[in-house]
């Protein structure tokens, strides 16, 4: 058995891949840029945390000091315009640093396509490989077009499209042949390369056993979820530019995020080769179908069963260090708005309505306003308020929560969430839950660090909208708490 390191491992495909590693008897580091993001994960006991910004070599050299096989799982999906050039420095530092460690072999999961008019991104993942290729360390490129998979970008962009759009005029891109791979067949090739005793050192081609267009897809999405057949018109109009924000405002996906996955699907993404059956054959009873794919992805999604969604990955741009205890670090300039409620209810039943807040159960306050301030995020570029939640009733750190990231849960006492809307300032949200004098009593604080002039504007403008948001907030979640039946066996609150 190997000893591996797992880059992205809070991301979609590497949160996935340690427990499976795991599963089959390696050892696993994840290198993360912090380890806090590990702590609430089902199997983080079992593997070795190592804290490492993928720019900074020294860090990067100690993460994978003694690993014998590093899974790269890094790509900058979102709209940064220096991508490429963090991309690119990110895989010479990795390379570097897994030559001078003695990495027996580095796996990559890149894109599959070819020719001289990619994408800026296939075009950055293309370059990767190349990076990782030409290290002097063994290194295989798995190369795979759409990922079918519960909570994939590419799945969520399919299924909302279709679901909600039962008459489309689309683009031309919808007519580009395709290979789709279940996720479940990504994974598997991935965990089998821990153990490849051969040296290998080249790309292969990975997909699925059926070549569709895009708009195959989309009937066959329908056809699995039972819904009526959808009608699809191609238009020649549309530019990957306006597609990603039509599909930014259909979807989930943030059109930052729809960008490069609609530009990816210009090419044509079809295997030229299956040669990686050589060293890891197909199994018995085949590759994964795409209806087969769309069917566990939905049952797995109706069981809120989704280990990982794109949202796990951190938005590029967006504020990732954590609410400091010294409030001096503002300089003095810091706005809380706090709230505090008595509630006619256990601290168990509280911390569940607190637990439970975003997504479809909304924010116990004018929906009108959060639906209006989410809108005007997308139309900024940001996150918007639609990424939901990744489980309906838990969380943990690291997850996003709407337009919010949840930076800390103390189970059963406090939630603490970081915007990721746009800003000017650093904003977060805490809910928490106390045991006073024999009762219970819900603790709220919005906490705002403007950012120059124009952050101090944006809290006085939006000041005397604060009784109707968090007033009402504070208010409306108490007495659904005190409202609510406490639950049988339920574990009492921490507080």
């Amino acid at each position: 058995m190997a000893r591996c390191l797992v880059t992205g491992a809070t991301g979609y495909i590497g949160g996935r891949l340690a427990p499976e590693l795991l599963a089959a008897g390696h050892q696993v580091r994840c290198m993360v840029r912090t380890t806090r993001k590990l702590r609430d994960l089902p199997w983080s006991e079992r593997v070795e945390p190592a804290e490492a910004d993928a720019l900074d070599p020294e860090a990067t050299r100690r993460a994978l000091d003694g690993i014998e096989v590093a899974y790269y799982l890094i790509h900058t999906m979102g709209a940064r315009r220096d991508f490429a050039a963090a991309d690119r420095q990110a895989a010479a530092v990795f390379a570097e640093a897994a030559r001078a460690a003695g990495v027996r072999r580095i796996v990559y999961l890149g894109g599959l396509a070819s020719g001289e008019a990619l994408s800026p991104h296939m075009r950055s993942r293309a370059e990767v490989a190349d990076t990782l290729l030409a290290s002097g360390v063994p290194a295989v490129v798995l190369r795979a077009a759409v990922i079918i998979g519960s909570g994939s970008a590419s799945f969520e962009m399919l299924r909302y499209l279709t679901e909600r759009l039962p008459v489309m005029t689309t683009p031309r891109w919808v007519r580009t042949r395709t290979q789709p791979i279940a996720v479940r067949d990504v994974l598997r090739y991935l965990v089998a390369w821990a153990s490849v005793p051969d040296r290998v050192d080249r790309a292969f081609d990975i997909g699925g056993p059926d070549v569709l267009t895009y708009a195959d897809m989309m009937r066959g999405y329908a056809a699995v979820a039972g819904l009526p057949p959808r009608l699809i018109i191609p238009v020649p109009l549309l530019s990957p530019w306006l597609s990603a924000h039509w599909v930014g405002l259909i979807t989930p996906v943030p059109a930052g995020i729809a960008r490069p996955l609609v530009e990816s699907l210009r090419n044509e993404t079809v295997c030229r080769e299956h040669d990686i059956a050589r060293y890891v054959p197909d199994p018995p009873e085949g590759l994964t179908g795409f209806s087969r794919a769309v069917s566990l992805a939905l049952k797995k999604i109706k069981e809120a069963d989704v280990e990982t969604r794109w949202t796990s990955a951190s938005v590029p741009g967006a504020p990732s260090d954590p609410l400091p205890t010294d409030p001096h670090w503002t300089g003095g300039s810091l706005y809380v708005d706090r709230r505090t409620q008595v509630v006619d209810a256990d601290p168990a039943t509280l911390w569940r309505m607190i637990e439970g807040i975003g997504g479809e159960n909304g924010w116990y306050s004018l929906p009108v306003a959060w639906h209006l301030r989410g809108a005007i995020d997308r139309a900024l570029g940001g996150v918007g308020l639609r990424r939901g939640r990744r489980d309906p009733a838990r969380l943990r750190a690291g997850d996003a929560l709407d337009f919010w990231r949840v930076e800390e849960v103390e189970r059963g006492h406090l939630l603490r969430l970081r915007a990721e809307m746009r800003l000017p300032g650093l904003a977060w949200l805490e809910l928490s839950v106390s045991r006073e004098d024999g009762r219970t009593v819900y603790h709220q604080r919005a906490i705002f660090h403007p950012r120059g002039l124009l952050g101090h504007l944006y809290w006085w403008t939006i000041s005397p909208f604060h009784e109707l948001i968090f007033g009402r907030m504070s208010r409306n979640l108490a007495a659904a708490a005190s409202a609510a039946e406490p639950r049988p066996g339920e574990p009492a609150a921490r507080v």
